[in-house]
């Protein structure tokens, strides 16, 4: 279903959306920000049936026909822009699918909807071909703009769109999500939360892919006995990242959860409130033989692993620095 009442967390931004049906006060452009698999998709699929709804009151109604043909994509008034360079929206893509034909009226609609999504990808043509349209758009024209990078967009773009911020999920509501809805066991709803930082479509994905538990598996077994490990087996473990389909940084967040576990046990002495309770023999041996500096030391090379990753410094070299660190030091 695609209801507004599916929509996890997100308060503000419903409230709008809906407020604006109610009144008819619809903006000519949105501007949908928020990170990757946050639900952005979900909510301008949520919003655009509202718009074509065919009923009075609560909308969408996912009865009538348009809500029908939206459920299936097949909504000719609901238009996705879509982009044949990857990593890249040209102004071709622009003029060719928005401006080309946004001045033909709406083919059983009462609303034009364009949904561009990675809007952070256009180009700063595409952006300025698209702004002439935002100038001048038709009455029953509207403009969603899904980024992950609001910043990415020309300030004359900004000026012209409603700004609406995905904000993190809170945990309750995820828990809640994932245990009711997608009848996730509790303990394992835990670590997806603790992984996701409010991110409801990362928890979800991490909730039914078997890469990430086949990948905690092998980063706790690492973690645990790293320290008696020769070399060639560091190398070999560092090998075996390569055949998971995960990101890479989700290979790091575990072990960033791992090492916040072991500090709050040292702190704390309390299990309650750590992600891997279940190792907490682990955790506890851990914690007792390495001091917080080591830990700090650990943190801080998590930290600079990921910045060599989004600066492209080659894998293997990163997480093999990264893995001798935690063996001095972890």
């Amino acid at each position: 279903m695609a209801r507004f009442q599916d929509i996890v967390g997100q308060e503000q931004i419903k409230e709008h959306l809906q407020n604006a049906l109610t009144m008819g006060k619809i903006s000519h452009a949105y501007i949908i920000n928020g990170e990757k698999s946050s639900g952005k998709e979900f909510i301008a699929r949520v919003f655009s049936m509202a718009l074509q709804c065919e009923q009075e009151g609560d909308r969408p109604c996912q009865e009538c026909r348009r809500c029908k043909q939206a459920l299936s994509d097949n909504q000719p008034d609901i238009i996705r822009v879509t982009h044949e360079k990857p990593g890249t929206i040209s102004v071709d893509d622009v003029r060719e699918q928005v401006n080309g034909n946004i001045h033909i009226k709406p083919y059983s609609s009462p609303y034009k909807i364009y949904i561009i999504n990675e809007a952070e990808k256009m180009t700063p043509q595409a952006q300025n071909a698209l702004l002439k349209t935002l100038e001048e758009p038709p009455a029953y024209a509207v403009i969603l703009l899904l980024t992950a990078n609001v910043n990415s967009l020309l300030q004359t773009i900004l000026s012209r769109c409603v700004i609406l911020n995905i904000k993190p999920v809170q945990d309750g509501l995820m828990r809640e999500y994932l245990m009711r809805t997608l009848q996730i066991p509790d303990y394992k709803a835990e670590v997806c939360i603790a992984f996701a930082r409010g991110n409801v479509g990362k928890a979800k994905m991490l909730a039914s892919s078997e890469d990430f538990d086949t990948v905690k598996s092998e980063v706790l077994s690492l973690m645990k006995y790293i320290k008696d490990m020769d070399i060639s087996e560091v190398i070999a473990a560092i090998k075996k990242i390569g055949e998971f389909k995960m990101d890479v940084n989700d290979y790091l967040d575990i072990i960033s959860v791992w090492y916040r576990d072991v500090l709050l046990f040292k702190a704390t002495r309390d299990v309650n409130h750590l992600v891997f309770r279940e190792e907490i023999q682990n955790i506890r041996k851990v914690a007792e033989r390495t001091s917080y500096e080591g830990i700090e030391s650990v943190l801080q090379a998590l930290e600079k692993a990921k910045n060599r990753l989004n600066a492209n410094v080659n894998l293997e070299l990163t997480i093999e620095l990264l893995l001798l660190e935690i063996k001095d030091n972890g």
